[in-house]
């Protein structure tokens, strides 16, 4: 199976906003970097992870421009790349999963308040509901071998109003296509920030990532976020603050 992107280079036409979403991303955890790589070593750290993003845009697979998929194949390209270029400052993939918890609340945390507060309750609206249902439909068509690939479950009207299931994950598959599936288990712990920010009440009992057959989301308005993550980021989630 290849995973490349069509003849379009969809990807690469957009490179600078990409880059620029990685400023952005990076410039907001800067505090967090300079903690983990000291002030000297932040720069240089970070000029290599953004090449290493760069050179990977062609590589991912092409997902037929749809949100939010695309953007989430776009977000673990970001993330691999600074992982590697993480490992070539001597951290280890335990200790760069905590970096990338850190990273990822401090960019969330500086996440205007009146957007949360827009998209928060948006994902629970009847107009975006039927937009999933229609979506589940489509990527079980498998149109493009990269993709997402996932089913609508109806909320049961007393613990989730509605769900997903994850057939396919198009992150793992990118990862896995680069050699580095070892990393996907640490990128679904995210979910745990924008469930507390976003008031997703998401509950999860298993990722693909961590060799199940589906990542079962569960979705109640205000709820209690419940997720499970790997043990080394457990304090992490536990100790908000």
């Amino acid at each position: 199976m290849t995973l490349s992107s069509p003849p379009t280079q969809y990807y690469v036409q957009r490179k600078n906003q990409y880059l620029k979403d990685f400023d952005r991303i990076f410039k907001s955890a800067h505090p967090v970097l300079v903690s983990h790589f000291g002030p000297k070593q932040t720069p240089l750290l970070l000029a290599e992870a953004r090449k290493k993003f760069e050179d990977l845009l062609p590589q991912l697979p092409y997902l037929g421009g749809e949100k939010p998929f695309t953007d989430f194949v776009m977000f673990t390209a970001m993330t691999l790349a600074f992982y590697r270029a993480s490992l070539s400052y001597g951290k280890s993939l335990e200790k760069f999963a905590i970096i990338l918890y850190q990273v990822e609340k401090k960019y969330l945390q500086s996440t205007p308040k009146f957007l949360l507060r827009f998209f928060g309750p948006r994902t629970f609206s009847t107009r975006y509901l039927n937009k999933v249902r229609q979506r589940a439909v489509e990527t079980q068509q498998r149109q493009y071998p990269g993709n997402y690939v996932f089913e609508f479950v109806e909320g049961d009207g007393i613990n989730f109003d509605y769900g997903i299931d994850y057939l396919e994950c198009g992150a793992c598959k990118f990862l896995e296509n680069q050699n580095a599936s070892e990393l996907a288990p640490y990128i679904c712990p995210a979910d745990v920030l924008y469930s507390d920010l976003l008031g997703w009440g998401l509950s999860r009992t298993q990722t693909i990532a961590e060799g199940a057959e589906r990542c079962d989301f569960r979705f109640k308005k205000g709820g209690r976020t419940n997720i499970a993550v790997p043990e080394l980021l457990k304090n992490l989630v536990a100790n908000p603050e």
